[in-house]
């Protein structure tokens, strides 16, 4: 495994610096098999199933550098 294969450019403007004010217009990423779609958060209900388990994350993101 090669270190740099990590590395990638994230353009400034791509990093969310606070929340949208309507949450559910946030953007959804979703990977199907070797296809992926680029949708909306409200859009998630046209990919849940019976018996899917949806896992709410809360947590806050903090400015910290992690250095190791």
């Amino acid at each position: 495994m090669n270190i740099n294969d990590f590395n990638y450019d994230l353009p400034k403007e791509l990093i969310a610096q606070s929340p949208l004010r309507k949450r559910s217009s946030s953007r959804l990423m979703v990977l199907q098999e070797d296809k992926i779609e680029h949708k909306h958060f409200y859009d998630i209900i046209d990919y849940l199933k019976e018996g899917d388990v949806l896992v709410v994350n809360n947590s806050k993101v903090i400015k910290a550098k992690l250095i190791g």
